[in-house]
Parts: C-alpha cells; sequence; structure tokens
C-alpha cells in the first residue's frame, strides 16, 4: 500500500533557502554571520520600550483587519513627510511583514496564467509565490556592474498577458538604487501595456550617500496602479517583529484587504503601536541610523579592500558584494561561501542564489549591519582566508 502524493510542486520540490540554509551552518559551526540580512543587538530602545509599555497597558486582543488607525494614519504622514506622498489612511493594509504583503498582492491581483514580470536577481520569494498563485514568471536579467534596466530587455519581456510587474526598490541583493531614468521607464511601461506595479521598498530608509528614495508611485500614472510595500523590520532594525504595509489607491486596497483577512489576518497590536510612535519619530533619527549603517558599510568596504578584495558599490540597504575574479579569486561564488564558512568561519551569500535561471556566479554578498567588533573580527578572517589563496 501507497501512500498519498502529497505536496504542492512548487514548495514539494523546493530545497531549503540559502539564507536558513547559511544561518544554520553559522549557527552550528559558531560562524560570524554575514550572510542572512538582520542586524546585531535587540533594537533601538525607544522603539523596544514603546512595544513593552503597549504590551502592558494596551489590548492585546484582535486588532482590526486592516490595522490599527493609529498605525495606519502614522504610515500616512510618514511618507507625506518623508516622500511627499498624498496616501489617505485607509489607502494603508498592515500586515504581517513585507513578505505577507507581497503574497496578499499577488493572491488579490493575480489570476492564472497571468504573466508578471521581474527583475533578477530578485529576492527568492517572488519566483515561488508567483507560480504558486498561478501566475507565469517573465524574468529578465540584470548584469553586473552596473545593473541597468532598459527599455529593449523589458519590452522584450512584456506580452498581451503581462499584468504585474513586481520590483525591489532599493535593490536586494545588488545594493543599487534605481535611476531615475529607470523608475521613469517603468512607470511609462507599466502606463502604456496597463500592469499594476508592486513595489517592494523595504530598504527605502536605508538608502545612502545622501541620495533620496523616490517611490514609483509618486511618479505620473503610477498613483492608481502601485502597490508600495514596506517593512518597519527594516526601518527600525527589528526584522523579527514582521510588521509591514502595503498601499494602494481604494480599489485595489479593497482587493488586497480581502485577501490579507484570510492570510494573517491581523498583527500583534503592541507591536502596531509602537511602530506607529516610532514613525513620527523626527527627522534626525532616521537620518542618524542611516549615517550609522553607512559608517558600518565603508568600514566593511574599506577593511575588504586592504584585504585584497574587491567589492561592488552599495549605494542602499546593508550588503555589499565582493567581486571574485576582480580579487583574483578563481572561485565560484558557492564554492567561495562553503570555503569561508569553513576556512575562516564567516558566512556569506551566493548571489547566484537570487536567480532562477542563468546566474551570475561572481559575486558573493556580505551584510554589514553588525557591530564595529563583528565586522573587524570578519575582515580579519576573510584577510587570513585570502592570504591562503595566493
Amino acid at each position: 500500500m501507497t501512500g498519498p502524493s502529497l505536496g504542492h510542486p512548487v514548495y514539494r520540490d523546493m530545497p531549503t533557502t540559502i539564507f536558513e540554509h547559511m544561518s544554520a551552518r553559522a549557527r552550528d559551526t559558531g560562524a560570524i554571520n554575514l550572510g542572512q540580512g538582520f542586524p546585531e543587538g535587540p533594537g533601538p530602545r525607544a522603539v523596544l520600550q514603546a512595544a513593552a509599555d503597549a504590551l502592558l497597558t494596551r489590548s492585546s486582543q484582535y486588532p482590526p483587519m486592516a490595522g490599527l488607525p493609529e498605525l495606519r494614519a502614522a504610515i500616512a504622514d510618514h511618507y507625506a513627510r518623508h516622500q511627499q506622498l498624498d496616501l489617505n489612511p485607509q489607502e494603508v493594509i498592515v500586515t504581517s511583514g513585507a513578505t505577507e504583503a507581497i503574497a496578499a498582492s499577488l493572491l488579490a491581483l493575480v489570476k492564472p496564467g497571468d504573466e508578471v514580470l521581474m527583475l533578477a536577481p530578485l529576492y527568492d520569494a517572488y519566483l515561488p509565490l508567483v507560480e504558486r498563485v498561478g501566475g507565469v514568471a517573465k524574468v529578465v536579467t540584470l548584469t553586473p556592474p552596473d545593473w541597468r534596466v532598459t527599455r529593449e530587455a523589458l519590452s522584450a519581456a512584456i506580452t498581451p498577458r503581462t499584468r504585474i510587474l513586481l520590483m525591489n526598490n532599493p535593490v536586494n541583493p545588488t545594493g543599487i538604487v534605481l535611476r531615475e531614468a529607470e523608475l521613469a521607464l517603468l512607470a511609462d511601461l507599466c502606463v502604456t501595456h496597463d500592469l499594476v506595479a508592486l513595489c517592494d521598498e523595504v530598504w527605502e530608509q536605508t538608502v545612502y550617500d545622501g541620495v533620496p528614495h523616490r517611490p514609483l508611485i509618486a511618479l505620473p500614472g503610477m498613483r492608481e496602479r502601485t502597490v508600495k510595500i514596506g517593512s518597519a523590520g527594516k526601518i527600525f532594525s527589528v526584522t523579527g517583529w514582521k510588521v509591514g504595509w502595503m498601499c494602494a489607491a481604494p480599489p485595489i486596497a479593497t482587493l488586497l484587504a480581502r485577501a490579507h483577512q484570510f492570510l494573517t489576518f491581523t498583527t500583534p497590536p503592541g507591536l502596531q503601536w509602537a511602530v506607529a510612535e516610532g514613525l513620527a519619530y523626527p527627522d534626525a533619527w532616521f537620518s542618524d541610523q542611516r549615517a550609522a549603517y553607512q559608517a558600518s558599510r565603508d568600514r566593511l568596504a574599506a577593511g575588504l579592500g586592504a584585504a585584497g578584495y574587491v567589492v561592488q558599490p552599495s549605494g542602499a540597504t546593508w550588503f555589499l558584494s565582493i567581486d571574485l575574479p576582480a580579487s583574483g579569486i578563481a572561485l565560484d561564488d558557492v564554492t567561495f561561501c562553503e570555503r569561508i564558512i569553513e576556512e575562516a568561519g564567516v558566512a556569506a551569500i551566493p548571489i547566484s542564489a537570487f536567480y532562477p535561471a542563468k546566474p551570475v556566479t561572481h559575486l558573493v554578498r556580505l551584510c554589514f549591519s553588525k557591530s564595529d567588533d563583528t565586522l573587524d573580527q570578519a575582515i580579519e578572517r576573510l584577510a587570513a582566508f585570502r592570504a591562503t589563496l595566493g
């Protein structure tokens, strides 16, 4: 007697994600984890205190499905102040993390057979979520070192069945910020081909070197056809909280809320109140946090450079990448990552893991949202490893 045939093939045939694999290896070996993207430490004291106070003094029962009114208003106010957007609180739906927002958006907006345009390298959740809802992935591959988005490549991928553009800006894993001309091109293609843009903008407060974040929803023609997705976990360096949101014009927001109500339905209210308080912090709080992460980026880049590694520029996120051949290293990215975790005691992520096909195999991503001491130890270990390669 045989057992039942179990599992949807999207998940049945899927390996453990590279992030969980490398983090588990780091835990098992005691390696410094510069792989998975999370900061060291518990998070900013003020935000944590706000959550603790809310947990003890406010309700712990179901909050409204679409999010606490205080948080929805705070998100709209935050974007008005920082990005000059004119969102109404009713256009904001709070989710249990940005990944849930992406899932809810795809469930709400993609019908079986609809094509979803994506840019690779891409966040690993995108492809399985698109395929699980019955969408057809149309992946445009960007190439280093500039990772340029071109009209030719996008136009060649768009067909009459293309309905959605799913994009990340600033971009994980490359650390780039899409340029003004590229955003204008994406907006023009969305309007011309009647596409809805799902914009994963969780890194919007980690843009460096004085460059402002420009949301796609602000470009001409995009206000009524964009879902803007954000993350308190990234903004406040509390990745385990899993508080996110999606913002869209009312006809789209209504659909998003209907999908969300049958996923997580809601998000812990104490964390929502804390995020609402945090989003109202003065501008200097956010600029100070950006400056601290920029200093960490520069510390890691300088240390790796002194050790003989060539790193790609990183204009945003918590990540920068080592260019292996430019560094004189004749290893592919997976082999390099496997060797440094064993021989140097440092965990990293191969960029090839972010491609569904035809991967770039010469770049390795490192997370710099760590303490100076941790970064210095990692640099020392990687320098010693580099010396063994000759």
